[in-house]
């Protein structure tokens, strides 16, 4: 028999537990709701906010690079890239093999599209292509239709015009990498992708970088972008203005020909570099969005290393260039043989040594004094001298022409060379200093290493009696909006004796005559000048020699002796200071001087084929050079 009463009562029971179980969670949805309107209305009306505005930067146009006569060495100039929305591709992996038959798409590109994949939202653009030629463009304009998703897109990529010339002035720009990163203000480069790698680029990269501009933007929940709400613009970079000029530049190249080696060319009274060469080059304009790896490696691997710059980082022995300031350091320091004379066997032995120091020429020159022993490179008189001085009065002294540390140029990235002492070689190495180091410091071999722009700052030094100058690169930051010019300042010291002292005539005096006498060691180079010049001709071992003789012609040219020669001119008014290293070239007065003559040539007789007009100031310049 069915109990009526007590199945309604069971029904009663359960319909109460459902109602007392819908009124509690309606209570705590109740409760959640008062929560999140009332208790936490402030946060999480905040936290929405940011969620539908958002701040995207906008990166700055980079600022321009000239030479001194505004020869444009750097822009940015407009490119077509192919890119990608992942979200409007059907089949990715379909898509990218059949975009191989309408335009190349390498490798490396391919990689670094897909890392790029997966760190971008599907709705965001990644680049797949960058540098689209015109016909790419065109043959891929007519199979869009094939290609959902797929979009050619306009923007700026730094050029460089004049490609391998400018390389090792300019440098070039590249992209961020991960150690950049870490030490860049995030803010500053929000936005950005590249930056200044090497020379002027990365000297000056906070003038050329610009100020990163905002645009306060509306997104969805999903962070896909609505409408531009408001737009702070960015701030474009600063254009730098150069010393260089390029004329001469391309002139100091073509005198190098074939050989490789650098070439520095310096106004004495300002330190502003005309000319800085590094031969061989590279072409910077493939490092800009990245260069593929076998490319590098070929760079890399080179044997001629291109990817070096000789001019600021070539560590050479300076050989007999020093032998002017070894003879300052003997008048300066009151060394009796500075104003005396020695005779010159051709070999210098130290006394109870076995050692033979030899001459450069066999029989010796005879009686020397000062005068001559510069004009014919006397390596007796310097042994000599050397011994005299000691190398701890040498480093003193030659430091103060800028040997054995960095000039302070503009451009980083410069070695500092070695002006070796007593105290640095204890120090470094751990050893005493023996009288043969000294006697082969005495004429630039040994431990002694310079660059080409110390070699050029310190003949500048000589040219202006002592006033030593840093070396500027850069004239002027201007900023293109306003036109305001900021120029780049530069230091000067004094080094030396006093620049009244007759002691800088008599190392002029020689050094004129190396040029411009009979027995001088440059006779040749000087010998139709229309201007006096005042040089120095040297050379650097490359191997060392073990007592034996040196025959070029046998040698490897690899292993051929460095060509070195520094001047300055005209000598009685130097308006330039040249320095020219060439790469086992033998004999600086067969290959180095020539390369010098010409630039000088170029500078001061009307070479520079340049307007008249100063491209900051819209004056006439100064006409000296076009005499």
């Amino acid at each position: 028999m069915r109990d009526r009463k007590q199945e309604s009562l069971l029904v009663t029971n359960r319909l109460v537990l459902a109602l007392v179980g819908v009124v509690l969670l309606i209570g705590a949805l109740l409760g959640r709701l008062f929560y999140l309107q009332v208790v936490s209305h402030d946060h999480f009306a905040t936290l929405s906010e940011d969620n539908r505005v958002k701040l995207v930067p906008v990166p700055p146009t980079r600022g321009q690079v000239y030479d001194r006569h505004g020869v444009l060495l750097a822009h940015n100039q407009l490119s077509f890239g192919l890119e990608v929305t992942p979200e409007s591709v059907p089949d990715m992996e379909r898509a990218l093999a059949d975009l191989g038959e309408v335009i190349e798409v390498r490798a490396g590109e391919l990689t670094r599209f897909r890392s790029l994949l997966k760190r971008r939202r599907r709705f965001e653009s990644a680049p797949l292509r960058l540098n689209l030629s015109e016909e790419e463009v065109a043959r891929f304009a007519v199979n869009r239709h094939r290609f959902p998703g797929f979009d050619v897109e306009a923007r700026l990529t730094r050029y460089y015009p004049l490609g391998v010339s400018s390389a090792h002035v300019v440098g070039y720009v590249g992209r961020i990498d991960e150690q950049e990163l870490q030490t860049l203000d995030g803010a500053d480069y929000a936005g950005t992708t590249h930056i200044g790698k090497t020379g002027v680029e990365k000297a000056y990269e906070e003038s050329l970088h610009g100020r990163v501009g905002y645009e306060q933007v509306e997104a969805n929940a999903a962070g896909r972008l609505l409408r531009v709400l408001s737009h702070r613009p960015a701030v474009s970079g600063k254009d730098v203005y150069l010393h260089v000029d390029m004329s001469l530049q391309l002139a100091a190249e073509e005198a190098l020909g074939a050989e490789n080696g650098a070439v520095v060319a310096i106004e004495p009274h300002t330190g502003a570099v005309r000319a800085l060469v590094s031969r061989p080059g590279f072409d910077p304009n493939p490092f800009v969005n990245g260069i593929d790896v076998a490319s590098y490696r070929a760079l890399q691997s080179a044997r001629e290393r291109p990817l070096y710059n000789r001019a600021l980082r070539g560590q050479y022995p300076p050989g007999s260039t020093v032998k002017p300031f070894m003879a300052l350091a003997g008048l300066f320091y009151n060394v009796g043989l500075a104003t005396g004379a020695t005779y010159c066997r051709g070999s210098f032995s130290l006394p109870g040594v076995r050692h033979v120091f030899r001459d450069w020429k066999r029989g010796g020159h005879g009686r020397v004094d000062l005068n001559l022993a510069i004009m014919r490179s006397c390596d007796v008189y310097f042994y000599e001298m050397a011994l005299a001085l000691g190398i701890d009065r040498m480093h003193e002294f030659m430091s103060g022409f800028g040997f054995g540390q960095p000039t302070g140029i503009d451009v980083g990235g410069e070695l500092p060379g070695l002006m070796p002492s007593t105290e640095w070689k204890k120090t470094r190495r751990g050893q005493n200093w023996y009288l043969g180091e000294t006697v082969n410091a005495g004429i630039g071999q040994g431990y002694w290493l310079a660059t080409p722009v110390q070699l050029a700052t310190a003949a500048a030094a000589m040219a202006t009696r002592g006033q030593r100058v840093e070396p500027r690169v850069a004239r002027a930051v201007v900023d293109p909006a306003t036109g305001r010019m900021t120029p780049v300042t530069t230091r000067t010291r004094h080094t030396g004796p006093p620049e009244s002292s007759r002691f800088w005539d008599k190392v002029i005096e020689g050094m004129v005559n190396v040029v411009h006498s009979p027995g001088g060691t440059a006779l040749r180079v000087g010998a139709d000048a229309r201007y006096r010049i005042a040089g120095k001709t040297g050379t650097a071992q490359v191997f060392s020699l073990r007592g034996g003789k040196y025959n070029e012609k046998t040698v490897e040219k690899h292993l051929r002796d460095h060509a070195l020669f520094i001047a300055f001119a005209p000598a009685e008014d130097p308006r330039i200071a040249v320095a020219v290293l060439v790469e086992n070239g033998g004999g600086g007065s067969r290959t180095a001087a020539p390369v010098a003559r010409k630039v000088m040539d170029h500078y001061l007789l009307g070479g520079t084929g340049a307007s008249t007009a100063d491209p900051l100031t819209g004056a006439a310049e100064d006409e000296e050079e076009g005499e």
